[in-house]
């Protein structure tokens, strides 16, 4: 458990920020994020982050740097909302070592099962045997579990390549942290209208409907009912519902 009331409020901005920017409903999210300390130097890192869409039927995960293209939202404004995720980490980096004694390299964060799960990994990424594309490689196979059929040929060389590591080589120490998903209420920060869950984008493409010319926010509004102007509007997010 985090006992530092001001290390869960980071890890709840997190998740607040995570849920604002994913606009339809979905399964489990799954983020990785690396913070390099790099000496008289401002820390570098990347990050990115995964969500199994909500259905019946099988779905395969979205990537979230894809949102912008498929819910047709403005990308200069999402990428300053993935920006402040990212700040977030980096201030809890600075300001948290995680249960280990050390600060930790890079983080993994579930969202699943109404669990808030966080992964430390204390690895020196600047003496890594693996670059920052095969380690993506790698940690979407551990955490997304991908069919490896569907993989390039290049990709596939590199989780046998890992497989061969792994026989010589012990996993890396990782810390974790379990904590109860945090239900805070979200407000929205952007003006948005009516956007579509991945299955209707990618039925309005294949009947070759054009995408309407503005970009659009995050979330869906419900349209006001002709009543009168007092009535509140309600805003779906997630699991989240409130009002304005």
């Amino acid at each position: 458990m985090i006992s530092s009331p001001e290390e869960k409020l980071l890890y709840s901005e997190i998740q607040k920020k995570l849920f604002y920017i994913i606009p339809e409903k979905w399964e489990c999210i799954y983020l990785y994020a690396s913070v390099i300390d790099v000496p008289n130097q401002k820390s570098v890192g990347e990050m990115y982050f995964y969500y199994l869409p909500k259905g019946i039927i099988k779905k395969k995960y979205v990537n979230g740097y894809e949102i912008p293209s498929i819910f047709n939202i403005d990308e200069e404004q999402y990428s300053k909302l993935i920006t402040d995720v990212y700040n977030l980490v980096k201030l809890l980096h600075e300001k948290f070592v995680g249960t280990g004694k050390k600060k930790w390299s890079s983080i993994t964060i579930t969202i699943k099962d109404s669990q808030f799960l966080v992964e430390f990994d204390y690895e020196d990424l600047t003496k890594s045997e693996f670059d920052s594309y095969q380690r993506h490689v790698i940690w979407r196979s551990t955490y997304l579990k991908e069919d490896t059929n569907n993989l390039s040929r290049k990709d596939k060389k590199i989780l046998d390549w890992y497989a061969q590591y792994l026989n010589v080589h012990d996993v890396p120490k990782k810390d974790f942290v379990v904590e109860p998903m945090y239900k805070l209420p979200v407000k929205n920060i952007v003006e948005y209208e009516k956007t579509l869950t991945v299955d209707e984008a990618m039925a309005r493409t294949d009947n070759n409907t054009p995408k309407p010319k503005k970009k659009i926010g995050l979330f869906s509004k419900k349209k006001k009912e002709e009543t009168n102007d007092d009535d509140e509007i309600t805003y779906n997010n997630q699991i989240l519902n409130y009002k304005k």
